[in-house]
């Protein structure tokens, strides 16, 4: 089966890259590769779904994942 998410012009990379950077700096508890993860299979996801992935709904669907896997984890435990 082949991968989910490919990047496959240089628009497109540094598009990625510029989006993921700046998602990671709003991220920090995320691990980059897990941001630069997210927004690759967002983008791959919209094209699938045959919704433009414009830089904007890439930014602000993958956002709204990134506040999920934030915002499940769980809460820091105490010191007994």
């Amino acid at each position: 089966m082949p991968a989910l998410a490919t990047r496959s012009t240089s628009g497109t990379t540094t598009f990625h890259e510029s989006l993921s950077s700046r998602l990671a700096a709003e991220f920090l508890t995320v691990p980059p590769g897990t941001v630069d993860r997210c927004v690759a299979d967002v983008r791959a996801c919209t094209e699938h779904l045959g919704v433009e992935a414009t830089p904007e709904v890439v930014e602000r669907v993958a956002r709204e994942h990134l506040l999920a896997i934030v915002n499940s984890a769980p809460p820091p435990r105490s010191p007994r």
